[in-house]
């Protein structure tokens, strides 16, 4: 049955509006997978009362039909009806395993079925960076939260169009992706709710477009909700249009999420200095004092990120990098840190080695990380001599080194994309100790990017579109013309720090390149508008659109040339630091401004103008970016 809506009139019955292909992710494990079901989403009348109901396909209780998740290999076809496109992508963050959570009371006849008085609906929450679909959170006024909507053919839209003939959706003012319901006032929506965008979910042609290109439909189809949709949906007692009716003059305001048009025009940002790179760092004893200590960090640090390292000193310079010795540390030190080391490892996997068959059958979580390792395990980095064939030793390192790793952090456990963070560093240790303790120092870095709640991606993104404002507006503006401003496409890039982007010899390079945090933190970011100014010629003077951007982004892939990038990256750096008038915003993401405790309250606004600017104070840690000759 497809989407419609339709008054159906029944004696107490009137059906407004139905959509099948709504699901809900039960978390339900079948054969070690998760399940979801199928169902119907439907407004109806029962005696005059609106509801919102779901049921589903079949309403039979647990024998409901359900969904499993399973991988699909092929390439092109019919789409595979078991295939879920939210939680399948090999870089994927938000793993399939999953804690139980507890649901509301459910109050119709299945298991899982629900109705909800409209007027007990309290707020609506939508999700920005859904995994390749839209969903949909509601709550009640209990401020009990019902199952996710997952809309996998579309329709969100459509709903939401039908909601609008009894509520008023009021952005609160406090998180950009969360609606309050109020009663519907028939004047609200005087314009069109099409033309709203709230969600660009054409049906089937999201999953296509997630099958053949899936971290391009990570976050929903859009990439800002204007001030528009908000004046169109607020009550008109709430502040805002009171303002606006006093002074009809006054200027639009700006989107009140944070991160968004943050910039409001050019930065004059001066001509981008000229950036050499050096050699890599091929000795080592010379920094050494005569016990082992490494006498200035800081130096080799400046050098590996002018160079990168020799081959032969990568294992013994990484595991400084990556906090398995300490740099004052002492050769005897390092010997004692070794043993500590290799003892608690073992210790932990002897953890998981010793869970009975019996044992693991009545722990659903260990049994799904398990399933997820062994199965990305089977596709990381085959192509490398270290991991390829069959039976391959590399293969069973690489499956018991992450498998401990749920153990040493059993909150995040494994999550898909981890493998792909873990297969360089065995190479280059060919140690499972020294690999794993590497791993637990690199994770420090990013484990962020693997929460469930994905809201360190989100703020990276949202800090790459200030960078990116900042530096080339007019490359912002045809992105957001053509619904790419989101930056959606780079969510891969920042994820597993350009892991499929580059080849795995220039990834060795480019993450001890990182490690070394120079000339700041985010260095992430700028290598990331880095790539995105070298495209600009190819992509503002072609005819792109957001498929189009997709694509070309897409096969960049091995096509990257690193050095030539790390120098962009590096001078967008300095370029934007020998600016006087740059922005507050862009400041903070450089590291070269922290807001002082009495001006937290001024910087709390999301809206900055250009001129809105104050001097940023002399950085010392720059001192690796600012040369422009080999050390």
């Amino acid at each position: 049955m497809s989407d419609s809506t339709m008054e159906q009139n029944g004696d107490d019955y009137k059906l407004i509006f139905e959509k099948e292909g709504v699901y809900l992710h039960t978390n339900a494990k079948r054969s070690n997978q998760d399940t979801s079901i199928p169902g119907f989403i439907r407004i109806v009348e029962r005696a005059g009362v609106p509801a919102l109901e779901w049921s589903p396909l079949e309403d039979a209780g647990r024998s409901a039909p359900a969904v499993l998740y399973s991988k699909k290999d092929g390439e092109g076809g019919e789409e595979d009806t078991k295939f879920d496109p939210g939680y399948e992508p090999d870089w994927a963050v938000i793993s399939t395993v999953k804690k139980d959570r507890e649901h509301v009371p459910l109050r119709e006849t299945g298991q899982w079925s629900f109705s909800l008085p409209l007027s007990e609906l309290y707020s609506l929450r939508r999700a920005r960076f859904s995994l390749g679909r839209n969903f949909l959170v509601l709550t009640s006024r209990g401020c009990h939260p019902l199952p996710p909507l997952h809309f996998h053919r579309g329709g969100s839209r459509e709903l939401l169009r039908a909601l609008s003939r009894y509520l008023v959706l009021d952005q609160s003012p406090v998180d950009g992706r969360l609606f309050l319901a109020y009663p519907q006032d028939p004047g609200a929506l005087s314009q069109s709710f099409d033309k709203l965008h709230l969600f660009d979910d054409g049906g089937a042609d999201l999953v296509s477009r997630f099958i053949h290109d899936p971290y391009a439909t990570t976050f929903g189809g859009f990439s800002k909700v204007t001030n528009f949709f908000r004046d169109a949906l607020r009550p008109p007692d709430s502040p805002l249009h009171s303002r606006d009716a006093r002074n009809p003059s006054s200027a639009p305001q700006l989107d009140e999420e944070p991160g968004f048009e943050l910039i409001t025009c050019g930065v004059d940002l001066g001509p981008k200095p000229v950036v050499s790179r050096g050699s890599p760092l091929d000795e080592w004893e010379i920094f050494l004092d005569p016990e082992g200590r490494v006498k200035d960090p800081e130096c080799v640090k400046e050098l590996v990120f002018r160079g990168g390292i020799a081959p032969t000193l990568r294992k013994e310079v990484w595991k400084f990098l990556l906090g398995f010795y300490p740099w004052n540390s002492t050769q005897s030190q390092r010997e004692e840190i070794l043993r500590l080391k290799t003892d608690e490892y073992f210790r932990m996997k002897m953890q998981w080695k010793s869970v009975s068959e019996e044992q693991e059958m009545r722990n659903s979580l260990l049994r799904g990380y398990r399933s997820l390792i062994e199965r990305d395990v089977n596709r990381t980095d085959r192509h490398n001599t270290f991991f390829s064939g069959n039976d391959n030793p590399g293969l069973a390192l690489l499956h018991d080194v992450l498998m401990t790793y749920c153990m040493y952090n059993f909150d995040l456990g494994y999550v898909q994309g981890m493998s792909d963070l873990l297969s360089p560093l065995l190479f280059v240790t060919q140690n499972e100790v020294e690999s794993f303790w590497c791993l637990t120092g690199f994770m420090e870095m990013v484990h962020h990017n693997f929460e469930e709640s994905q809201e360190a991606m989100k703020q990276q993104l949202l800090q790459l579109s200030v960078l990116l404002k900042a530096l080339d507006p007019e490359l912002c503006d045809f992105l957001d013309s053509q619904d790419s401003g989101s930056l959606c496409f780079c969510f891969r890039w920042l994820l597993i720090w350009f892991k499929r982007e580059f080849s795995f010899e220039d990834i060795l390079i480019l993450w001890e390149v990182m490690w070394t945090r120079l000339p700041c933190p985010n260095f992430h970011l700028l290598i990331a508008c880095a790539i995105l100014q070298s495209q600009r010629g190819e992509l503002i003077g072609s005819d792109h659109d957001f498929n189009t951007i997709l694509k070309h982004i897409n096969e960049l892939t091995m096509r990257l040339d690193l050095q030539s990038t790390l120098r962009g990256a590096e001078a967008i750096y300095l370029q934007l630091l020998q600016c006087k008038d740059l922005p507050l915003k862009v400041l903070e993401v450089l590291g070269a401004y922290a807001p002082s405790r009495s001006s937290s309250s001024d910087d709390d606004s999301p809206d900055l103008e250009c001129g809105d600017t104050r001097p940023h104070p002399h950085q010392s840690q720059t001192g690796a970016a600012s040369r422009d000759a080999t050390p």
